[in-house]
Formats: structure tokens, C-alpha cells, sequence
């Protein structure tokens, strides 16, 4: 049941104009972080480090976090127009698995952002000049920031299911993205899901020691207490429309 619930929410992707997302908000950070670094190339000399230090500054704090509230706010949006719901929560379909086929296909969403951010980081850096090869831990850096995402998307779909607005969410993403960065900078962010995202990015600090075990508990908590949250939402929900 839950890969026929994954196929719908594929045949919903397919012509969506949601995926306009994934190819015009990376090209923000990638042309401000590229120009921002070619302006100050006297104090950012670390050639790719200083570069991925401004793609990913502005992308984990405003453009990845609305991103994902897009994503997400789609995702439910659909259940929430018309009588969707109603034929939603009337189909004998296990909530449990219409919950985990949208996680799944935010973690897609997620890996894919960050394939995105690579490309244009690959692609930045040569226009940019730099000839030397790219860093070691460049593949780490999308590693984490994917797994980062997961929990941020299990979260954006929660008040995306709660909220039936489609503002409010992607709202949430941009505060909680912005806060994400305040939070690390505390030294906090292991316990905040959007900060998890810079975090696995190593965002504004590409040369960080990340503690690999409290990120990976941070990002299975959220990732399942969000997803448990939805699927309990949803049991407990009224079929009827309102």
C-alpha cells in the first residue's frame, strides 16, 4: 500500500509547476554567494571553501528552508482544496502510509536541492576561476545537508498538514530558517531542526568538525517525532471538510 500511495503522490508531481522551485530559488544563493565572493577575494582566499562559505550562507538560512515549505505546503495543499480531504480521509488507505509517501518524497525533494546546490557550486566556481580540484568533503558537505533536509521536510509537512493555508507554512520555513542560523551560532544547533541543515552543510564553515552521532539522533528524532505527529493528527481528524 505505501508504494501505491508513493506512485500517487508522483503522478501528482508529474507537470507540477512546484519543480520550478528546485530550478529558480538555487540560482539566488549561487549568483549572490558567486558575486559576493569574487567582491571580497582579498579576505575569502580559501578559493572553493571560500565559495561554498557564501553559496551556503545565504541558501541553508533563507532560500533551501522556503524551499522545502513550498515543497511541503504543495504536498498537502492538494488534500486541502475542494473535497480532497473528504476523499482522503474515506479511502482505505492506511494514514500511516500517505504520511510516510509524502516523507519519502520530501527526502527525494531533499536530495535533489542538494544535487542543485552542488551543480551550481561546480559550475560557480569555474566561471569564478578557481582551478584547483574540488575539496574532499564536497560530497560529505551534500551528504548531510540532504539528511539535514529529511528532518526539515518531516517538520514542514506537519504544519502543512495542520495549517490549511498555504502561506503560513512557507513562512515558518523562512523564520525557522533564520533562527536555524541564530541557533548555531549559540552553539544549540543540534536541537533545532532547521539548524541541522547548516549544520550537515557545514554552512559559513566548511572546515567544522561535525559530531556525527548527536546530528544523526537529532535528525531521527524530528524526522520521526513530526511524522508520528502527522500520522496522529491525521487519525484523530474529522473526515469531514471544513
Amino acid at each position: 500500500m505505501l508504494l501505491r500511495c508513493l506512485k500517487a503522490e508522483l503522478m501528482k508531481c508529474r507537470r507540477s509547476p512546484v519543480w520550478l522551485a528546485f530550478l529558480v530559488l538555487p540560482l539566488f544563493p549561487a549568483i549572490l554567494g558567486t558575486f559576493n565572493y569574487l567582491g571580497n577575494q582579498e579576505v575569502l582566499d580559501s578559493s572553493w571553501y571560500s565559495l561554498w562559505t557564501q553559496h551556503t550562507l545565504f541558501a541553508s538560512m533563507f532560500f533551501l528552508p522556503a524551499q522545502f515549505g513550498v515543497f511541503c505546503g504543495w504536498q498537502w495543499r492538494l488534500e486541502h482544496t475542494d473535497h480532497n480531504w473528504n476523499s482522503l480521509m474515506t479511502a482505505p488507505v492506511p494514514v500511516r502510509d500517505l504520511c510516510l509517501a509524502k516523507l519519502i518524497l520530501g527526502t527525494g525533494a531533499s536530495v535533489l536541492a542538494q544535487a542543485c546546490i552542488g551543480a551550481l557550486f561546480f559550475v560557480s566556481g569555474k566561471l569564478a576561476g578557481i582551478s584547483v580540484p574540488l575539496p574532499p568533503e564536497f560530497g560529505n558537505w551534500l551528504l548531510f545537508g540532504a539528511l539535514g533536509g529529511v528532518s526539515v521536510c518531516a517538520v514542514q509537512l506537519f504544519f502543512s498538514l495542520a495549517i490549511r493555508a498555504f502561506a503560513p507554512p512557507v513562512a515558518i520555513g523562512l523564520v525557522g530558517g533564520i533562527l536555524g542560523l541564530l541557533v548555531t551560532s549559540q552553539g544549540w544547533g543540534y536541537g533545532f531542526p532547521y539548524s541541522l541543515l547548516c549544520i550537515g552543510m557545514r554552512a559559513n564553515n566548511p572546515t567544522m568538525e561535525m559530531d556525527l552521532l548527536p546530528f544523526l539522533l537529532s535528525v531521527l528524532a524530528y524526522t520521526v517525532v513530526f511524522t508520528g505527529l502527522s500520522i496522529r493528527y491525521l487519525r484523530r481528524r474529522d473526515v469531514a471538510a471544513e
